[in-house]
């Protein structure tokens, strides 16, 4: 889980104006409203189930009507479990961001419910039941309310082509195919392997042109519906090129000074040894050869070709124009709330080493060290218990050279390298430091 959530160390970092050090997490004490959605969601849910079984008969719409299932009951979990924030401004944001779409675009249904989740990662999804779900770090990317709209306006394009449905309905259409040719691959004589590999590989190409399709079609729908509102047409490519910042951009380097800074004591000096690096030498990786083409394998296009994509079938946003800052103060302060909301989303998932990592790099660059300590100091008294209770590798990564960063791999082998009292020291240091 720790793994997609790297993106994190990327951030450029900006100064922060206007919140002081006194900055609390946001209260999720907001059981009223939680119970209020998870019972209302409950006959929304219901009725969709009906609506797949009676427009899919047979065992398709008994499968389609299973899978949703399954997820809804992980997805009120989620909720009773506070992933999603209902007391916050995020909240009345998109919902105002949302208006603005649905007002030019009368093909937008009205039962579309907003719910934030306390998620870093910079994205956003529409359920086919019409709860659209927007991750709270999606704020930390984008420039204005014109990039958040035209966001909104991509996943409604999901919804309104029904993406998710006929996905899941390609699925079990191809798991009800595979039994067959599988059965018939090993009624074979000669070449099992190869035929079950060439299946496999064939289903993901297969996956994956389909996936990179909906893609497209969204984007496209995406932008008509954004360029309805009147808004500024080159916006919409640029939240396209935020997003290939967020792919793109190397992870932020913490410095080996900035671990003697942060792990030095009088009492607990800072030992070398910490920083000692797993010798990943005899390990010959040429000899892991890829026998999938990793460019069929992408699940969705390159942010280039997508904008290549828009500009070729909507001449009007071919001309590159900079993105344009906010001064909407309400909107400002989101991207403020986001920030300082980092920390308690990786802690509320359980990331307790990324949580370390990342205060790491915001600490480095001098950024509210207050409030950044306190969360370094959380953060280090969890892995202590984990340690202690033998299970951390639940909360932190091993190391794995092939799909890491030096930076984080040198992160990795310090944290690994401490011994049950070195975690136990550095946690009472920034205890003590905690306001």
């Amino acid at each position: 889980m720790m793994k997609k959530y790297i993106f994190v160390m990327l951030f450029c970092i900006s100064f922060i104006n206007g919140f002081s050090q006194e900055y609390r997490p946001i209260d999720t004490a907001d059981y009223a409203q939680r119970k209020a959605f998870v019972d209302r969601y409950k006959i929304i849910s219901d009725n969709y189930s009906k609506i797949l079984k009676a427009k899919y008969p047979g065992t398709t719409g008994k499968e389609l009507a299973k899978n949703y299932s399954e997820f809804q009951e992980s997805f009120r979990k989620e909720i009773k479990n506070r992933d999603y924030v209902f007391n916050s401004g995020f909240t009345e944001m998109l919902q105002i961001c949302f208006e603005k779409l649905k007002t030019k675009n009368q093909n937008i249904p009205d039962d579309i419910r907003i719910l934030v989740a306390k998620d870093n990662a910079p994205n956003a999804f529409c359920i086919q039941d019409g709860v659209f779900v927007v991750n709270m770090g999606l704020f930390n990317w984008i420039d204005n309310e014109e990039q958040l709209i035209s966001i909104l306006g991509h996943e409604l394009g999901h919804k309104l082509l029904s993406h998710s449905e006929n996905w899941q309905k390609k699925l079990i259409e191809t798991e009800q195919n595979s039994k067959t040719q599988v059965s018939e691959i090993y009624s074979s004589k000669i070449n099992k392997s190869e035929k079950a590999f060439k299946l496999y590989k064939n289903q993901i190409y297969e996956s994956g042109v389909f996936r990179r399709k909906n893609e497209s079609a969204a984007d496209s729908i995406g932008y008509v519906m954004y360029r309805n509102t009147g808004l500024k047409k080159s916006e919409y490519i640029n939240s396209l090129r935020n997003l290939q910042k967020f792919d793109t951009i190397s992870p932020t380097v913490v410095k080996v000074e900035t671990y003697h800074r942060l792990f030095s004591s009088a009492e607990h000096p800072f030992k070398e040894k910490w920083l000692k690096m797993e010798d990943f030498s005899a390990y010959d990786y040429s000899n892991f050869k890829e026998r999938l083409n990793k460019d069929s394998l992408s699940t969705h296009p390159e942010v280039v070709e997508r904008i290549s994509l828009l500009k070729k079938n909507f001449p009007e946003i071919s001309q590159d124009e900079a993105s344009v800052k906010s001064e909407n103060k309400d909107f400002l302060a989101l991207k403020k709330t986001a920030r300082f909301e980092i920390l308690p989303n990786f802690y509320h998932s359980e990331d307790y080493g990324l949580g370390i990592y990342t205060a790491m790099q915001f600490l480095q660059d001098g950024e509210e060290e207050s409030y950044y300590k306190n969360w370094l100091g959380k953060n280090f008294a969890k892995i202590y218990e984990a340690r202690k209770n033998y299970n951390l590798n639940r909360y932190l990564d091993r190391v794995d050279p092939k799909n890491q960063s030096e930076s984080y791999r040198q992160f990795l082998n310090f944290m690994w390298n401490l011994s049950l009292d070195d975690i136990k020291n550095i946690a009472d240091l920034y205890a003590q430091k905690s306001p």
